[in-house]
């Protein structure tokens, strides 16, 4: 049986909830494989809607597991308050149908202090960071002073983790004018809330390579966009972790070689929240009408998204680096009612026609976006669920892109109802 990685291919909000969602009803398994509680998804299911920033989006649907693996961030007071949430909605919650990798690093509120505090440094550019702590967490990680699930389980090995870790930030906070973080207070809270947390702790790498032995299928949910990526993205501008699909092996404890099927997750324009290059971005009325039209705004941070035409450039860049095999093509509806249509076939940097996004940070922002015109469509698209319901204008257009990303679109997305989908390739037939 396929096992599917879904990954945004862009620099997130391109609509994963809702596809993950539909996909998990063909899967038995889902897993978060990395990010914290900063990438919300908003899932509407029979007119109700839930919106998701820590727990899988399998969590809603019934007779499924749902995995945070290690490569996740855990906020274990975001993770309370979220549990309470979706059970105060009727969702089911039990360590029948969540599991939390033993070895996944926590956010502590000391993170969450470092990361705004850094943002208010005016001598610094700013990231653009949601200020959860993200960041601060994964340097703890590989720094190897972070705090683990596991670890709740023993006080003993709890204290020495939480004096290793404020050797280090104490230090820091120093530096930036910030009281010594209270030890005491600290340790409490964690003894608190190890109680929440750790009836869901399980040895999750062993779980997901027996079910995937047992033939039951798995779908590794990724947070952010490939464009986020701590290595592929625009960096510094980027999240702390790796996005693309690689890390679903990494991030879960399953090996690469049981992954059968990447499906990437495109807008079919471009939007970006936070700082950062953005070659294809409209100030203009088109822009504005992106925006509206699309209810640009993020589901954690409410902050308005930036808007523009489809970039192919840095689609079919992101289809490399995570080995796609298939798009779901998201938000046609949008574009319902433009008179033409621009897609970024290519860049222009000093007088030079490129293929790609560059690394370096000066020529990200000196390149400017080729463009290509297409007709647009003045019937609606909203709500269709074959091919057969789109106007001709709309199946150029998506052909087009197919063309200029060498990636084929396996699913379309014509609104935030689950059921307003066509399928072209079912990524679980593989």
């Amino acid at each position: 049986m396929a096992n599917v990685v879904v990954v945004g291919a862009q620099w997130g909000d391109e609509g994963k909830g809702k596809i993950v969602d539909w996909l998990s009803e063909r899967a038995d398994v889902i897993a978060r494989f990395q990010g914290g509680h900063n990438a919300g998804h908003t899932l509407v299911i029979d007119g109700k809607v839930y919106k998701l920033s820590l727990l899988p989006s399998g969590i809603v649907r019934g007779g499924k597991l749902s995995v945070i693996g290690n490569g996740v961030v855990l906020d274990p007071w975001h993770l309370s308050e979220e549990i309470t949430k979706l059970r105060d909605q009727g969702v089911d919650i039990t360590p029948e149908n969540l599991m939390i990798a033993e070895n996944t690093p926590l956010i502590l509120p000391v993170h969450g202090e470092l990361d705004r505090a850094r943002e208010e440094q005016v001598s610094v550019a700013k990231i653009g960071t949601t200020g959860r702590g993200i960041g601060p967490a994964y340097e703890d990680k590989v720094g190897r002073r972070a705090i683990r699930v596991a670890d709740l389980a023993d006080e003993a090995t709890l204290e020495t983790r939480v004096d290793r870790l404020l050797l280090h930030h104490d230090t820091l906070r120093r530096g930036m004018g910030l009281e010594p973080v209270d030890r005491a207070d600290l340790l409490a809270k964690l003894k608190e809330i190890a109680e929440i947390v750790l009836p869901y702790a399980a040895p999750v790498w062993k779980v997901l390579n027996e079910q995937r032995k047992s033939g039951k299928r798995i779908l590794f949910e990724g947070a952010q966009g490939s464009l986020l990526d701590i290595d592929f993205g625009t960096y510094p501008f980027v999240t702390s972790s790796n996005v693309i699909a690689g890390q679903a092996a990494t991030g879960t404890g399953i090996g690469p070689g049981s992954i059968d099927y990447v499906l990437g997750i495109v807008k079919a324009y471009t939007t970006r929240v936070g700082e950062g290059p953005f070659p294809v971005e409209l100030d203009d009325a088109d822009g504005q009408r992106l925006g509206e039209r699309g209810h640009e705004f993020g589901t954690v941070t409410g902050r308005k998204r930036r808007c523009g035409w489809f970039d192919a450039v840095l689609v079919r860049q992101t289809c490399a680096t995570s080995g796609v095999n298939g798009i779901a093509f998201t938000k046609l509806d949008v574009l319902d009612g433009f008179e033409e249509l621009k897609i970024c076939v290519g860049y222009e940097l000093d007088g030079e026609r490129i293929d790609y996004l560059p690394t370096a940070a000066d020529h990200q922002a000196r390149v400017k976006p080729i463009y290509e015109t297409l007709p647009g469509w003045s019937e609606s698209t909203e709500g269709a669920r074959s091919w057969a319901d789109l106007p001709a204008n709309a199946i150029k257009y998506v052909r087009r892109v197919e063309e200029l990303i060498d990636c084929p679109v396996a699913l379309l997305s014509t609104s935030p109802e689950r059921d307003d989908t066509i399928l072209v390739h079912d990524p679980f037939a593989d």
